[in-house]
């Protein structure tokens, strides 16, 4: 590695420990800052360059700002609450069964962000409720929001930064994906099933907890929301507006009925985050135009034969778990772009179910495994990676597969 990418390298490091660890907010904006000055000091991007990868992204962060919110309302208002209603009386097999489904819609609609963060802590409450172990319904969680976030354009940010090199609209993202999905659907399900048969076999001891009131108007504007997203982008309107808008009606909303404190929608727009994704992708733009962008183009195949699109949905699982699958995607879709829609959407594949072979693979398994430790329940190192490593590559090999054969 030649020395002048040191200082981005370094950058990149200090900007993946901050994901990691989650400091005080100032502390992850002062990172992001003195990141994207460093490369900008050390003349490894221009000052335009900056600017234009910044421009990029900005509706992709935009977009995760306006999802955060309304996934927040939606928490305070109950309806996942009342959906959790759903996993409860009928045993740990049906919690798992329903968990499962819950949260691959969750992770489809409102992005694997909402699953992790919000839905995780209703599912071990639920578990708790019914007096079943809650390690099941947990890690279907967690591996709903990296396997089902390949369906919509929007249910992941990789997704959404892939968007622009893809000649597809977002009806036609989801049917070349929705396949894709149900294959990956049942290799986890079931292998979710026989990892967790003991847990399972575990008798039920019961509980109750009191029903919540089903919210009508928040799930009528992210049903609209969802219909929004498919009737306006093949006029080439960013769905950053559409989930702009729906935030918007549903603030307005949760503040009328008192839902929302002095201060709730700028915390829950966690704006320090938007600033750490911007900053990941001006580094990472950096060091793309050092070794490493040489290294990966390097290895890139040039054809989309299956062995071609396996390559890219490795290379692409690699780089995920080195970089996280925010900045691999940043380096990698570019690359790969020129190969077509097939190459990309593999890129995909590796990106979303890939990022859950380790811990580091995405910031969505680090945001559960804090979340889990929240709701007093713990997930060792240990035990996270067997779960990864047994069902990560059987479902790469059959989302890819499927991707080949109906191409």
């Amino acid at each position: 590695m030649p020395l002048v990418d040191l200082p981005a390298v370094a950058a990149l490091l200090a900007l993946l420990v901050v994901a990691y660890r989650h400091p005080r907010r100032s502390v992850e904006a002062l990172v992001s800052l003195a990141a994207i000055a460093t490369v900008l000091v050390c003349g490894l991007i221009t000052l335009e360059e900056t600017r234009d990868t910044v421009l990029d992204l900005l509706p992709v962060v935009l977009f995760l700002v306006a999802i955060l919110v309304t996934a927040h309302v939606c928490d305070r208002a109950g309806l996942f609450a009342a959906s959790a209603r759903l996993l409860r009386h009928g045993g740990p097999t049906r919690l798992l069964t329903v968990a499962f489904l819950v949260a691959a819609a969750v992770t489809a609609v409102l992005s694997l962000d909402a699953t992790v963060v919000l839905l995780t802590p209703v599912v071990v409450a639920a578990a708790r409720a019914d007096g079943v172990l809650p390690r099941p319904g947990a890690y279907a969680c967690l591996r709903m929001a990296n396997s089902a976030s390949l369906l919509l354009p929007v249910s992941n940010l990789t997704n959404l930064l892939a968007l622009p090199s893809l000649d597809l609209t977002f009806a036609g993202f989801a049917a070349r994906m929705a396949p894709v999905l149900v294959v990956v659907l049942v290799v986890e399900y079931v292998g979710l099933r026989l990892l967790f048969r003991r847990d399972l076999a575990a008798p039920a001891t019961g509980g109750e907890t009191p029903d919540v009131a089903f919210p009508v108007v928040p799930a009528l504007v992210v049903a609209a929301m969802l219909v929004g997203f498919a009737a306006t982008s093949p006029y080439g309107v960013d769905p950053a507006w559409v989930a702009g808008a729906a935030a918007a009606v549903l603030v307005a909303w949760g503040a009328a009925r008192g839902l929302l404190a002095a201060g709730d929608v700028a915390r829950s727009a966690h704006p320090e985050f938007a600033l750490l994704v911007l900053a990941l992708g001006v580094v990472v733009a950096a060091i793309a135009e050092g070794f490493l962008g040489e290294a990966v183009a390097d290895v890139v195949p040039d054809t989309t034969s299956f062995v071609g699109l396996l390559v890219v949905a490795l290379l692409a699982t690699a780089l995920a778990n080195v970089l996280t699958n925010l900045s691999a995607t940043l380096l990698l879709v570019p690359l790969v772009a020129p190969l077509g829609d097939l190459a990309v959407l593999a890129a995909l594949i590796g990106l979303n179910v890939g990022s859950g072979l380790t811990l580091s693979g995405s910031l969505a398994n680090l945001l559960w495994r804090r979340t889990l430790h929240a709701s007093g329940e713990h997930a060792p190192l240990a035990e996270f990676h067997r779960v990864a490593l047994l069902l990560t590559p059987v479902s790469l090999l059959a989302a890819v597969t499927t991707l080949h054969l109906l191409a």
